[in-house]
């Protein structure tokens, strides 16, 4: 039984206190004030404009630390289409930070990020014309010193980016996906979301030694040998339970050492139990907790852009799968913040 001197010290403490001055931890308090609105409440989920993980809107670039994008484009898709609408069903999950508990920080509160909306497209039918205008746009943000955390949209849109990121010396890359995505051309097209990343190392942006591909499984594994070819570190999920979670993330680390690297999440890297919308969905994938632990076991490392991909929100009506890819994108947004760059 708690001791009556106890319950008398909790009564001083906390009978009169506000939700946002509830305690002593100077962390906590600071976490509280970027949930407070204007006028010193709680700001209210469900109401307002939704933007993705809930940053302030702007079209200015000017000083921005991290520009937060939708790529809603899917022309690439090999089998479902609707990753398209994944940026506007993300935008509206609830919720999402501020604060991590993990590693105990506000990200949105040390560094200057927003939602500056989606990319401009000239065409809804060009995949070719798609992807220069994603090149195009991001090759600004990369000149006015931005760093970019992406919404798509399938998963073509990361060569694109890569192109704009690696223009002046490749990258590497931590790839959490069912599919390698380094296949060649597919019915007449070398642009598809099957193969970004041999596009990219073939274009010289991105550096296969310094890439790691996790989660990867199903009938497609005949097509990945040119990540094995040029020396990309290939963890299919037989290997990921084999290895276990902490060597993954340690070989992870080791990979991309400390040199730049890219974060891409494909959910369909994830079983379909936790991301049923996306349009190839693969089973026997990552739990939700597994893929939350090998991002948050990257910190600290120099992570100069991320994505989450391949959301095709209408395969899904429980909203569970957009709800992954929120937190999945928050914890993205939480190591570009703690990271050297």
């Amino acid at each position: 039984m708690m001791e009556p001197s106890k319950l008398k010290d909790l009564r001083s403490r906390f009978s009169d206190r506000e939700v946002f001055k509830d305690g002593d931890d100077p962390v906590l308090t600071e976490a509280g004030r970027h949930v407070q609105s204007p006028e010193g409440q709680r700001t209210k989920p469900y109401s307002g404009i939704p933007t993705l993980l809930g940053l302030p809107s702007t079209t200015d670039l000017t000083d921005l630390d991290i520009a937060l994008i939708g790529v809603p484009m899917d022309l690439g898709v090999t089998n479902r289409p609707g990753a398209r609408f994944g940026p506007r069903a993300i935008r509206t999950i609830e919720r999402i930070g501020p604060y991590h508990p993990t590693f105990r920080m506000v990200p949105k509160g040390i560094v200057r990020a927003a939602d500056v909306g989606d990319v401009p497209f000239r065409s809804r039918y060009s995949l070719e014309q798609s992807l220069e205008d994603i090149e195009s746009y991001y090759s600004e943000l990369v000149a006015r010193g931005v760093r970019p955390l992406s919404v798509g949209g399938d998963h073509s849109i990361t060569y694109p980016i890569l192109k704009a990121l690696g223009k002046k010396s490749p990258v590497g890359l931590v790839h959490i996906d069912a599919h390698c995505d380094t296949m060649g051309t597919f019915d007449g097209s070398k642009f598809h979301h099957g193969g970004p990343f041999r596009l990219a190392v073939l274009d010289g942006v991105l550096d296969p030694e310094r890439t790691i591909q996790i989660g990867i499984r199903g009938s497609s594994n005949m097509f990945w040998e040119f990540s094995h070819a040029s020396g990309m570190t290939v963890i299919y999920m037989e290997d990921f339970m084999r290895m276990g979670l902490d060597a993954v993330a340690a070989k992870a680390r080791d990979v991309v050492g400390d040199g730049p690297f890219y974060i891409s999440v494909d959910v369909d890297g994830f079983d379909p139990v936790y991301a049923p919308g996306t349009g190839t969905p693969e089973v026997g994938g990552l739990n939700a907790r597994e893929g939350l632990a090998l991002l948050r076991a990257l910190r600290g490392l120099n992570v100069i852009g991320a994505d989450v991909v391949e959301v095709a929100p209408q395969y899904d009506p429980t909203t569970n799968t957009s709800q992954l890819a929120a937190q999945l994108l928050f914890e993205e947004f939480a190591l570009m913040a703690t990271g050297p760059a």
